[in-house]
């Protein structure tokens, strides 16, 4: 009986990969079809090619695109990973006046909405001149709150002993952090890394605002806004839409334990 249901289990989870999958399947086989080819229902090309890549590559403003993902996503990850282990580590390890207070005041950031976010961001973009600039499509992602969660609550598990031998030995608090305990926690910084890169990556509501002109777009914008240009053109926007998907898909192919690590890494309790 258990081995039955644990047949049945399996079987439910393919099924299940079969329907998440199908679709990125689909899309990839249709950029390799030429446009007499799309409207037919046959999954697999007649006769596969790649002009639709090369003319998103070419013929679009899909590479810069790609690189003003590509540079938002990585500044925004390295800052995270800095400032969040920061404040994580001095709410975990240090002791002063009102520390719980702060910490729940990070916290509770959580629980407004972005959409509430976007329109003081705004004036403060217009105020500052950051309208259509890099800065104004980095500064929101620049620091986490469920980073600071997360890596406080990583900070608690480390032996105090094992710091406290650090500022025997001579060392500033920042060296502690930086030469002790942030290289214990990389686990949690794997983790918060990847989920942020994937967050910037995939951003698409602040970009769209703040963002005037083409060649600013990020890539879920520029896709959007091709699709609705492109038409039915649907070889081209499946092209588009695969090499937007294809960073994401590296990152979660090499980095699924750490993706794993992270989800669990949340429930660590203090």
């Amino acid at each position: 009986m258990r081995r039955l249901a644990t047949l049945l289990l399996y079987l439910a989870l393919l099924l299940g990969s079969v329907v998440m999958f199908f679709p990125f399947v689909w899309m990839f086989l249709t950029s390799l079809k030429p446009f007499a080819e799309i409207f037919e229902l046959k999954l697999l090309p007649q006769a596969p090619t790649l002009e639709n890549y090369r003319e998103v590559l070419f013929d679009t403003q899909f590479p810069r695109w790609f690189f003003n993902s590509l540079l938002v996503a990585s500044i925004t990850t390295l800052s995270v990973l800095f400032f969040d282990a920061l404040v994580g580590y001095t709410l975990a390890k240090l002791r002063f006046p009102g520390r719980g207070f702060v910490f729940v005041l990070i916290l509770s950031t959580l629980m407004v909405p972005t959409e509430m976010l976007v329109i003081p961001w705004y004036v403060m973009s217009t105020q500052y001149g950051w309208v259509n600039t890099y800065w104004g499509l980095l500064f929101p992602g620049l620091i986490s709150a469920f980073g600071v969660f997360l890596m406080r609550q990583f900070f608690e598990t480390l032996p105090t002993d094992l710091l406290d031998a650090g500022r025997i030995d001579g060392l500033s608090e920042f060296g502690v952090f930086w030469r002790i305990a942030f290289p214990l926690v990389r686990p949690a910084l794997a983790a918060l890394g990847i989920f942020t890169f994937l967050g910037n990556w995939n951003a698409f509501l602040w970009p769209l605002i703040v963002v005037q002109t083409p060649e600013m777009r990020t890539v879920p914008i520029g896709v959007a806004l091709f699709s609705s240009e492109a038409g039915t053109a649907w070889n081209l926007i499946m092209a588009a839409s695969s090499l937007a998907v294809l960073p994401v898909l590296l990152v979660f192919f090499f980095f699924q334990r750490q993706i794993i690590e992270g989800v669990v890494l949340t429930g660590v309790k203090g």
